[in-house]
């Protein structure tokens, strides 16, 4: 074996970074299984890899014992005696058991290992650099697609974006671009393996933090968000500072920020309301475009009854109920909406225009 291993070895440490005595360690205890095997041998051995010239030994283990019951692993008192007078039962002895040829076999073994290192090492990094990468948003390209994922690379490594997690409004050819969220990166044997989505919740409020300075700030905070991709979601929004208008921050002059988020995923609507801890004024927004007369919020079941104007009934419960659907997943409350006829009818709304929510709609939300 040359000196061109530790040379290897030595680029191998300043390039991939991976360290020169774990890929030595790696070599020997590969050189000792490629010993047994090829040479039949079933002793105890050692191999050592000489850090200065390079050259290979092989060295056969063996226990000193009063009495021998197997010459592969166990050596007589008094033989091992005949190499050091110093020798105790117990001890061990290490004889040089060398093959002629093991030259080729340890350079072919050799090679094996670094190339299985390296390539270790480098899926390694790319674990680590992906892994802090969960929960957030990259652009892709599309290399290709088959009936189970579509194949999006991102940069070193192709991401899987499965069938379920693609907006059914969209489309995808090869070389396109378009912007995924990381939902799992998972360690394979062979190697990492990225998952992403179109549709999770998690990519609107990215976009959404990348769109709007306030928000990467922290000056307006995303409370939820409720989705039903490539369709319509509402995402609600909250400042601490009373000056600061969020669901006005995140629509943009003249709708410019909100509308480059509804051009990036394809023309969804999206609704943006203001949060509220209050559950009356949080469900009364959450149904937004639709005017509340009155939400009756029962605590102990997390649940709500609201009661609209008659000709706001089907625009609160939405196409296929999606509007009262989203904004049950955006506050976490059940909601139940009754018509103002319905209410008086069922004695829950009284005849007097009291308890009016109208207040509340002053501008405070929005709808694309």
């Amino acid at each position: 074996m040359s000196t061109e291993l530790l040379d290897a070895l030595d680029y191998l440490e300043k390039e991939k970074g991976i360290a020169r005595d774990i890929l030595i360690d790696a070599i020997e205890a590969a050189l000792v299984s490629a010993y047994k095997r090829n040479f039949n041998q079933a002793q105890n051995v050692r191999v050592d890899l000489h850090q200065e010239n390079g050259t290979i030994r092989v060295f056969a283990r063996k226990e000193i014992v009063d009495q021998v019951f197997d010459p592969r692993l166990e050596i007589s008192i008094e033989d091992a005696k005949q190499i050091h007078p110093g020798y105790e039962v117990g001890d061990i002895v290490e004889l040089e058991v060398t093959p002629k040829d093991f030259g080729r076999i340890a350079a072919q073994t050799a090679k094996q290992v670094v190339t299985q290192r390296v390539r270790e090492a480098e899926r390694g990094i790319i674990y680590s650099e992906f892994i802090d990468r969960e929960e957030d948003i990259m652009t892709g390209i599309v290399q290709r697609l088959d009936n189970r994922y579509i194949y999006v690379a991102l940069g070193k490594i192709e991401a899987l974006l499965p069938i379920s997690e693609q907006m059914p409004n969209e489309s995808y050819k090869p070389h396109d671009r378009i912007k995924v969220f990381l939902t799992k990166v998972e360690k394979t044997t062979k190697g990492p393996q990225i998952f992403v989505s179109r549709t999770h919740p998690g990519l609107l409020k990215r976009l959404f933090e990348i769109e709007v300075p306030e928000i990467f700030d922290g000056t307006v905070e995303i409370k939820s968000v409720s989705r039903e991709a490539g369709d319509r979601s509402k995402i609600s929004v909250h400042a601490e500072n009373p000056e600061v208008d969020p669901v006005g921050a995140c629509v943009g002059s003249k709708g410019t920020r909100v509308q480059a988020i509804v051009n990036e995923l394809k023309g969804e609507k999206i609704d943006i309301v203001e949060w509220s801890e209050d559950p009356v004024e949080f469900v009364a927004n959450a149904l937004s475009p639709a005017k509340v007369l009155e939400v009756q919020v029962d605590e102990d079941n997390k649940a709500t009854t609201v009661i609209v104007p008659d000709y706001q009934l089907s625009l609160a419960i939405g196409k296929r109920g999606q509007n009262a659907r989203l904004a049950a997943k955006l506050t976490n409350w059940k909601i139940d909406i009754k018509s103002e006829t319905d209410a008086r009818e069922l004695g829950i709304y009284p005849s007097e225009e009291t308890g009016s929510l109208d207040s509340f709609f002053n501008d405070e939300t929005d709808e694309l």
